[in-house]
């Protein structure tokens, strides 16, 4: 870190710093973050069918938002919730901010798909085509699709005074169909609702006359063109396609969740009957059947969106993973593996000389695999210890290799937490897994996430017993891997060893431990050490000695935190953020955070790793961590924060990882006072700087 001191302004009172002007909305700064993920979308540079996945990622994004974060808004106004957030709103304001944002960036959304994307991908052999511009031969073969596979699985629902308003399940897909039906007094009209499966793929393969073009209709357009079949003695007037979201949250009471195990399973079941939050109806849809929907759903216009284009972006993926195309992605790579890996067959005995650190996805994985599938095997390890918050599911490397050390009769505990969101019920087949095998399964704790990623294992080497651990800032999941940035760390260094057995005994026993040498435990002692951090370096700005905080992370959401920056930019702390979403901090206020500047990379790869670095007077200490500064990881979450304690590994984060993201000036976007977002481009003299891509050239140079 080689920025100096500024000086330092007049300090304003603390009482000051709790201003509503000076935080961002959590709620609008991640929107914003969609938004950034929206321009990737927009930007011509990237691939095709690159293009096309982040609109599916801002899609699926927006999904989860609303399950997650909407829900909880809805629900605090519900409980009628007066309190007011940070930034001072209310929570009937910020639904109401929430609507009008979207209002404005949801249409640029559907633009980029209907005007951009789908008329490029026509021009490279990918069509999505109407019914109705097929010629009669092709739409009897689609008659005969719809007959053979599509009917068969149809229940229409009509609603009426016999036939109340349907259950619809969360993100499914429905027609709103319009009949009338001629009787001795006239005409009447009637309303029906058809379930899109969601079983059968959304695009429909079309045959094509012309050679290497692939055609596509929407199922629902093939389930509407044949609605007559359905509804046979009516008269179909129209059909208009809607889609639910509903709360998906788990809302686990810790006094009912005795069996936690049983407390989850039940919860996902009743995930699909949550509330509803928001309705998406296409465009053209009559007032009259929208009003009825909401009205049905006990929904209200803001929670309502008219969507023109496709409802339901994620989707797309059936697009974007067409096998072919490649000249429409990008380059494929293939990770590299460090020089001092390359053909180890004892990884132990690797670590015993020194710590090793690799940056993924640029660095194979597969090192954090093969030291759990050498600790499996090998007849000198006693115990090995592992928290599991995501893998890859079914064949999981690292869970087979925990079952395989299991069924070898080691000691084995596994911290699987069973509210990964998402992801709960792959956990809970694989904790069903391991205890069978054997293991010890401890399935986390009713209040708190076990998030934090480390294993330990226990080994009798010729000197006595020693602990090897790898700490890290992502899932042991080998495919996401390869699309998140995320640093490991592998060591055997006694002071480490004992703080991660004390974590171990502090999950899977009654240790009520207080105090860790080395390591920064959540919500134990992370958020504490991270606060003593941050007014050291404001201590240290006092004195005239060097300062600075670099960080990296994925949310800055905690008062304390921010409020502990505010004052260290006021004593002149040369402060420099990485926040790749939520970010309540407002930088370049005046007297406040004029010595803050926070930035946001979006590419290629989901930024995911954490970094903390403070200047300490010339004594530099680096962390990585699984945690972000926000409430529920400081406060409510187990979360680790781990010191580099090698001089040369150190430096290699700050300057060489951490320093080159925060010279990107091709994928990093600068938060503005005002809250918005500014992309960063070179100037006429500056080199371009993509940071993900100058660490795929190194890691392709060195492999």
């Amino acid at each position: 870190m080689v920025t100096q001191p500024q000086s330092a302004p007049e300090t304003l009172p603390v009482a000051s710093l709790d201003d509503p002007s000076l935080y961002i909305s959590r709620e609008l700064s991640w929107l914003q973050f969609n938004d950034r993920v929206l321009e990737e979308a927009l930007d011509p540079r990237n691939p095709l069918l690159e293009r096309l996945k982040f609109v599916a990622i801002y899609g699926t994004n927006l999904d989860e938002f609303f399950m997650i974060r909407v829900a909880a808004i809805k629900q605090q106004i519900d409980a009628q919730i007066v309190r007011r957030s940070e930034d001072g709103r209310l929570p009937v304001e910020h639904l109401a901010a929430i609507s009008e944002r979207l209002r404005e960036s949801l249409p640029r959304q559907m633009r980029v798909l209907n005007d951009e994307l789908l008329p490029a991908l026509e021009r490279e052999g990918i069509v999505l085509t109407q019914i109705v511009d097929l010629d009669e031969e092709t739409q009897a073969a689609l008659e005969r699709t719809f007959d053979d596979t599509v009917f068969p699985v149809l229940t229409p629902l009509a609603v009426d005074s016999g036939h109340p308003f349907p259950y619809i399940s969360n993100l499914s897909l429905s027609l709103a169909v319009e009949l009338e039906e001629t009787t001795r007094d006239g005409v009447e009209l009637h309303f029906a609702r058809i379930k899109i499966p969601p079983t059968l793929p959304r695009f429909v393969p079309v045959e094509s006359k012309r050679p290497g073009e692939r055609r596509f209709v929407l199922l629902e357009d093939l389930i509407a063109h044949h609605l007559d079949g359905l509804f046979p003695g009516m008269h179909v007037r129209d059909s208009y396609l809607f889609r639910v979201t509903r709360d998906a949250d788990l809302d686990l009471q810790e006094d009912e969740a005795d069996d936690l195990l049983r407390a989850i399973e039940s919860e996902l079941r009743r995930r699909r009957f949550g509330e509803p939050v928001r309705l998406e109806v296409e465009r053209g849809m009559p007032e009259y059947i929208r009003e009825f929907l909401c009205n049905s759903l006990e929904l209200t216009h803001v929670d309502s969106y008219e969507i023109e284009g496709l409802i339901g972006l994620s989707d797309l993926w059936q697009i974007i993973n067409l096998p072919g195309y490649d000249q429409l992605r990008d380059k494929p790579f293939l990770p590299s593996i460090p020089k001092r890996l390359i053909g180890v067959t004892d990884i132990f005995a690797l670590i015993r000389e020194g710590d090793i650190l690799l940056h993924h996805p640029y660095e194979s994985f597969d090192p954090v695999i093969q030291f759990l599938q050498q600790a499996a095997e090998d007849p000198k390890v006693m115990a090995i210890k592992a928290t599991l918050y995501r893998t890859s599911g079914k064949n999981s490397p690292i869970v087979r290799a925990l079952l395989t050390a299991a069924e070898n009769e080691k000691q084995v505990a596994v911290v699987i937490e069973l509210k990964a969101r998402f992801d709960e019920e792959n956990n809970i087949d694989w904790a069903k897994r391991l205890e069978r095998a054997g293991a010890h399964v401890v399935y986390g704790f009713a209040n708190q996430k076990v998030h934090g990623k480390t294993l330990l294992v226990v080994r009798e080497d010729e000197d006595g017993l020693r602990r090897y651990m790898h700490f890290g800032t992502g899932n042991y999941n080998e495919k996401t891997a390869r699309l998140y940035t995320d640093l490991s760390l592998f060591t055997c260094r006694p002071e480490l060893g004992t703080d991660d057995a004390q974590l171990f005994n502090a999950l899977t026993g009654f240790s009520r431990i207080t105090d860790y040498e080395d390591l920064w435990v959540a919500p134990v002692t992370l958020h504490r050490e991270l606060l003593s951090r941050i007014d050291r370096e404001t201590e240290h700005a006092r004195a005239g000695r060097p300062a600075g905080i670099r960080a990296k992370i994925n949310a800055i959401t905690e008062s304390d935190v921010i409020r502990a920056l505010y004052r260290a930019s006021q004593a002149g702390v040369p402060i420099d953020l990485l926040v790749r979403g939520m970010c309540v901090l407002r930088p370049g206020v005046p007297g406040v955070s004029e010595n803050i500047r926070v930035r946001s990379i979006v590419g290629r790869f989901l930024e995911h790793s954490r970094i903390f670095v403070f200047r300490n007077g010339g004594e530099r200490e680096v962390y990585i961590s699984s945690a972000d500064w926000s409430g529920r990881n400081l406060d409510r979450r187990v979360e680790l924060a781990t010191p580099i304690l090698d001089p040369v590994m150190a430096e290699t984060v700050d300057t060489q990882i951490l320093g080159v993201l925060l010279a990107d000036n091709v994928k990093s976007r600068e938060l503005r006072e005002d809250g918005t977002y500014q992309r960063l481009s070179p100037g006429p003299r500056e080199m371009p700087i993509d940071a993900q891509r100058v660490f795929l050239t190194q890691a392709q140079a060195l492999g």
